[in-house]
């Protein structure tokens, strides 16, 4: 159980790695702090009631106050980052050594060990700004979602940005073989299946497989596995946190996992061919969609005809319009020989890619129209 005193502020190390600082002089106290920190991946400071360490206090960026030990470092400068750690939850005496100290909040285990472990693992990864998370989803069947979904990958990390790139459709097929990866080395799905909790966003991009200069968790090639919402929430708030960008190729039926995936979606793109019949599928699609994501997009996939163009169709389909994604001659030969989709920042689909991160990521992480 936790409880706040002041609003919840960013500590001032916040996007800094750094070691945490436990004050205490209970050894059974000590024991569990730096069991909850070894399960962050943290290695902290540890000050047996007094700090040994000039400028300890000042420097750490985040200090766990064990409540024997409150009373001794209320003289100490005030500073954000700062709590009390206490197991008793009708001594009601904490609040006012909580004040005195000034600690942003109070912690009581082991109620409250899952939400310390979060607030430890953030300082172990140096939490900042997260990824800017982009969904793709076909409007039907063979859109070419899985296409984009790659090139925007390909072209962010071409630009050298952080990318990762998370298959969110069990039956399609794996980006990982789009990218020419299928034998790469790494971790899949299967891997993270029984994710529970909290999910190391250093460890998770570390045991994917690099393809292209970015990350991918796809698929294996073996039998289907139900990935239950806790691991797809666990698995991309962990990518979301390593910053960069983030892009997931999402599948048309909305399930608990894929709703949890547009749940952590920024931007959603409705990938539309330019034909009626797939219009009024994809105008299903969206009304499913939107009732999970806010901002989605259409991109209509051309060529657009003289009686049904790119604006007729977001507007049947009640869409902001993203833009054309024009057609790309020689893309299955270029497949073929090795080169992603998006590989060629001159043709059609980089071209298109490269303008549309330049829109959304022109103020460094909102999404502009």
């Amino acid at each position: 159980m936790t409880a706040s005193i002041t609003p919840e502020r960013p500590s001032a190390a916040e996007g800094q790695r750094g070691r945490p600082l436990i004050v205490t002089e209970d050894e059974e106290l000590l024991d569990d702090l730096l069991r909850l920190c070894a399960a962050a991946g943290a290695e902290p400071e540890v000050a047996h009631g007094a700090l040994t360490r000039r400028g300890s206090w000042e420097a750490a960026p985040l200090i766990l106050v064990g409540d024997d030990s409150a009373a001794r470092l209320c003289d100490r400068a005030r500073r954000e980052g700062v709590l009390l750690i206490g197991r008793d939850l009708d001594d009601h005496g904490i609040w006012r050594r909580a004040v005195a100290l000034g600690a942003d909040n109070v912690a009581f285990l082991p109620d409250a060990e899952t939400w310390l472990v979060d607030r430890i693992a953030d300082v172990a990864e140096g939490v900042g700004r997260q990824a800017l998370t982009i969904g793709v989803i076909g409007g039907r069947g063979g859109a070419g979602a899985s296409t984009l979904a790659c090139a925007l990958a390909v072209t962010a990390a071409r630009s050298g940005r952080r990318t990762m790139l998370i298959d969110g459709d069990p039956l399609g097929g794996g980006l990982d073989v789009l990218l020419g990866g299928e034998s790469a080395q790494g971790l899949r799905w299967p891997a993270f299946a029984e994710s529970r909790g909290r999910v190391a966003g250093s460890a998770l991009e570390e045991s994917l497989p690099e393809l292209h200069a970015l990350r991918v968790l796809s698929w294996d090639r073996g039998d289907s596995v139900v990935i239950p919402s806790s691991a797809m929430r666990a698995v991309l708030a962990a990518a979301r946190r390593r910053g960069g960008v983030v892009v997931v190729d999402l599948p048309r039926r909305v399930d608990d996992a894929a709703a949890e995936a547009l749940a952590q979606i920024d931007l959603g793109l409705l990938v539309v061919p330019a034909e009626l019949r797939a219009v009024a599928a994809a105008h299903r699609v969206a009304s499913t969609v939107g009732m999970v994501l806010r901002d989605l997009r259409a991109v209509v996939r051309g060529p657009c005809g003289p009686e049904l163009g790119d604006e007729e169709i977001a507007g049947l389909l009640g869409l902001p319009l993203a833009g054309q994604l024009p057609p790309e001659p020689g893309l299955a030969d270029a497949f073929e020989g090795g080169e992603p989709p998006g590989g060629s920042p001159r043709g059609p689909l980089g071209r298109f890619c490269a303008e549309f991160w330049a829109r959304a990521l022109a103020d460094e992480g909102g999404v502009t129209a």
